[in-house]
């Protein structure tokens, strides 16, 4: 027996409804990647943004949670509006050419600056694990970081994206144990916390510095995860809770360090101090786990700047992506702590600018995004109908619709029509109720169905 409700003028099944609600899960999953490894994982990044404030760094790590689950909530949103495929595409759109220059050549910075800061922590991580000179550590990254680069890159950080999951059971777990070891004396943490050196003050800029310095990170794979999916509303909704998760998981890690932090204060990699003080063999499993998500934001960042530094001439980005890893490589010796301190808050007052530029341009276009949103719910009932084997055809009202609908969407009619096609092709596919086969001879979804129903339409 099928359940439906009714949205708009078309009822949706219990299954397209189940759909819905894993593309708005897997958004969020997606966005929780994205941020959580350069994020928080070693730990450094906490101590130095909210632990050293004290108890009210507690509060800011709640503060920049809110913000970036807000941001992802926009973010995601344009990207979906715009059927964005990379990042200029949205600056172009939503601002004048030279601001979208400038927020262009932001996100290139960052891009080389996260990288070789990733190139020092992993240093940092393997010195503090085995007692190695941090020059072996870089040098193990960089190798991987440029054997990976030459050869199935999206493969690799398939599999290490894969260790995302670990680094929240991570936090989860030293969450846990921090609570059974509760201080009495609060005060004392506090004043331990304040030997720390923190960049950025007081606190609340801190936290809105690195709600900044997180978007700018992700903003350029964000905008394209967005553009996979044909409504923004549901691409906002998995923003929103993909940043709402990272909220709660900043915040335990900012409660575990903040805890425990006479046993880490001090240490490059805090979160791996804090598992080796628990148990020692924990910290073999740790550095792993950490050298992982340090490698997938590494080659994330170079490979990403090597393309966009090889736009329009990909011959070259071989060179481009060794030539900036090497160079990263050689900066990276100047120490992580010190790289971070520097680097991230001028990074993260760039991503201030940059994520006001979205949100301003997001409430402009609001009304805009709201009923294109409307109208791709409602060419995606009609395709839906048109593909399902046991609907039948549509009628000449519904292809005229359809026409209507797909020719007033402000994006292009075939990327449109792509996302589209997507979509009802995984719902149907996935419906154990409906023999359905995107590769049958006879019904199948492809490109050319919509236009030709809009052709057909047009005649009549």
């Amino acid at each position: 027996m099928r359940m439906v409700c009714t949205i708009g003028r078309e009822l949706l099944s219990t299954m397209e409804v189940c759909v819905s609600f894993r593309r708005t899960l897997s958004i969020a999953l997606a966005f929780i990647g994205l941020l959580v490894g350069a994020g928080f994982a070693t730990g450094q990044e906490v101590i130095q943004y909210f632990v050293a404030a004290g108890s009210k760094g507690l509060i800011g790590a709640a503060v920049a949670g809110a913000i970036i689950a807000g941001a992802g909530l926009v973010i995601l949103q344009l990207g979906s509006y715009f059927q964005a495929d990379e990042h200029n595409k949205v600056f172009t759109s939503i601002s004048h050419a030279v601001v979208a220059r400038f927020l262009d050549i932001a996100v290139i910075i960052t891009l080389f600056a996260f990288g070789f800061v990733m190139l020092a922590g992993a240093g940092s991580t393997l010195t503090q694990q085995f007692g190695w000179p941090a020059w072996i550590g870089s040098t193990v990254m960089l190798g991987l970081v440029l054997i990976s680069g030459l050869l199935d890159v999206e493969k690799i950080t398939d599999v290490i994206g894969a260790l995302t999951p670990l680094v929240i059971i991570m936090v989860i777990v030293a969450f846990g144990y921090s609570m059974t070891q509760l201080p009495i004396d609060t005060e004392a943490l506090s004043q331990a916390a304040a030997t720390a050196e923190m960049p950025v003050t007081p606190w609340w800029l801190s936290a809105v510095n690195y709600a900044g310095l997180a978007l700018i990170l992700g903003v350029s794979m964000v905008l394209v995860i967005g553009g996979n999916y044909l409504d923004p509303r549901e691409a906002g909704v998995g923003g929103l809770a993909g940043g709402v998760v990272y909220m709660v998981l900043l915040l335990m890690a900012a409660v575990s360090i903040y805890i425990n932090i006479d046993d880490v204060v001090g240490a490059d990699v805090p979160m791996l101090a804090l598992f080796q003080q628990m148990q020692g063999w924990t910290g073999y499993i740790i550095v792993f786990i950490v050298f992982a998500m340090i490698y997938n934001t590494c080659i994330g960042m170079f490979y990403a700047l090597g393309r966009r530094l090889a736009a329009g001439k990909q011959s070259k980005f071989r060179m481009y992506f060794t030539i900036t890893a090497v160079v990263g490589w050689a900066v990276s010796f100047i120490g992580f702590q010190d790289l971070m301190g520097v680097v991230y808050p001028a990074l993260g007052y760039l991503g201030v600018v940059l994520v006001s530029t979205l949100v301003i341009a997001y409430l402009r276009e609001r009304p805009k995004i709201s009923a294109e949103s409307q109208r791709r719910v409602r060419i995606r009932q009609l395709f839906y109908k048109h593909e399902h084997p046991d609907k039948g055809d549509l009628t000449e009202k519904e292809e005229r619709e359809l026409a209507t609908l797909v020719e007033q969407s402000p994006v292009e009619n075939e990327d449109l029509q792509d996302t589209v096609t997507e979509e009802v092709v995984q719902a149907l596919d996935s419906d154990s109720d409906v023999e359905y086969s995107a590769d049958e001879e006879g019904k199948r979804a492809s490109f050319d169905d919509i236009s030709t129903i809009n052709n057909r339409a047009g005649t009549n």
